[in-house]
């Protein structure tokens, strides 16, 4: 037999994107990963059935040559996807959830298990996300505080401070080290759903803990639902108790497709950003809007190029008349389609003041002017000739 090698390091996101929780596939004798639907698993005893089922339903992960108990506790599937998106971002593990909100919902859940109860969140922030703060579901009580208020509204009994950056919809940057700095103790939870780890890895600037909704660009085709959170070896036992008791796993289906997704993951980003930039730059001229958020043509903060390595897939543009013209235009485009949802490979238009953030206080819900544009593979002018399409039509 040859010696044995290690293997070569993995330096860039796009080696780490193909090759990541893919180790052990050739010594299994498979070139791809193999799905694990089993909802049960045999126990050799009695005993190590208990004590792997411990081990699992507190937190832990599987112990070699362990029993995986129930779907519900483990799934090798999903633990795989887990081992290649902590490797993208950079932390030391990741959980995968069945949903963006089903893992938003097991972070707040874990933070405030010791009795802290009060978050400071900064706005904007996804709707979703916006909304169960707002209402306080999970019992938890929210301070909504600008960047360079963070610090102020920090309280003894402060679990958790939450950010969006991009923010979803108006693609507002924050910086990062500045907010952690801000949070001082406080652990600080980024959703880096726009940004991808392809553009921008969190913990590397002081974050805790590093939110996806896998639904949108790790799929990225608009086939899956799910939802991830990267972070340290200490949060990720917390969050899969959570995951564990709640019942809140993702599907190991879900989890192949997004493993499979990652692979491509790199690509899609900078090809989606090219094209991106490209209409942002042809809006900021168009005599129907008002104005374009895009952190290619609007970014004051000078976090392109120092803390993201590009300004993203998402755009927004305000057209000039308000809301019915934003409805109308929406409602004109024929190539992209009028519809929720971000980074997959087809253009997506919405209207976020009526969807996505209907649910925001009226003081903080954007503009009714306000389209939010997620850009595809298409060639980037038939895009542009829908638009103008349907700007002409207003």
């Amino acid at each position: 037999m040859g010696e044995m090698f290690d293997p070569p390091p993995m330096t860039t996101v796009d080696t780490r994107a193909v090759h990541a929780g893919r180790e052990d596939l050739a010594a299994l004798g498979v070139h791809v990963p193999p799905i694990d639907l089993s909802t049960t698993n045999p126990l050799p005893s009695v005993d190590a059935g208990g004590d792997a089922y411990e081990t699992l339903a507190t937190g832990g992960t599987l112990p070699a040559g362990a029993s995986a108990v129930y779907q519900r506790l483990w799934n090798p599937t999903v633990a795989r996807f887990e081992t290649a998106l902590a490797e993208l971002e950079g932390t030391a593990e990741s959980v995968a959830y069945a949903s963006g909100m089903a893992a938003l919902t097991a972070a707040l859940l874990a933070a405030t298990r010791d009795g802290r109860r009060h978050l400071v969140a900064v706005r904007p922030l996804y709707g979703g996300t916006d909304h169960v703060l707002a209402t306080g579901l999970l019992g938890t009580e929210v301070t909504w505080a600008r960047p360079e208020e963070v610090a102020a509204a920090i309280r003894p009994d402060t679990a958790l401070v939450i950010a969006e950056t991009p923010a979803n919809p108006t693609l507002d940057l924050i910086d990062i080290a500045a907010l952690a700095e801000a949070a001082g103790q406080v652990p600080l939870l980024i959703d880096n759903t726009v940004a991808t780890p392809v553009l921008q890895q969190p913990t590397r600037h002081g974050a805790r803990l590093v939110l996806h909704s896998a639904t949108k660009s790790i799929g990225g085709h608009g086939d899956v639902l799910a939802g991830a959170i990267a972070c340290d070896a200490d949060w990720a036992a917390r969050l899969r108790q959570v995951r564990a008791l709640t019942g809140a796993i993702l599907h190991p289906l879900g989890a192949y497709l997004l493993h499979r997704g990652l692979q491509t993951l790199p690509v899609r980003v900078r090809a989606q950003q090219a094209s991106a930039e490209k209409l942002a730059l042809w809006l900021t001229d168009h005599p129907a809007v008002a104005r374009v958020h895009h952190p290619g043509v609007d970014d004051p903060s000078g976090l392109v190029g120092r803390q993201m390595s590009g300004p993203g897939s998402l755009l927004a543009f305000e057209v000039r008349g308000g809301a019915p013209v934003a409805a109308a235009v929406a409602g004109a485009c024929r190539l992209i389609t009028h519809a929720v949802s971000l980074g997959g490979v087809d253009t997506l238009i919405q209207h976020p003041a009526s969807l996505t953030h209907r649910p925001v206080d009226g003081d903080a819900r954007p503009d009714g002017g306000l389209l939010r544009l997620s850009v595809g593979l298409e060639d980037p002018e038939d895009l542009r000739a829908d638009l103008a399409a349907a700007l002409a039509t207003v």
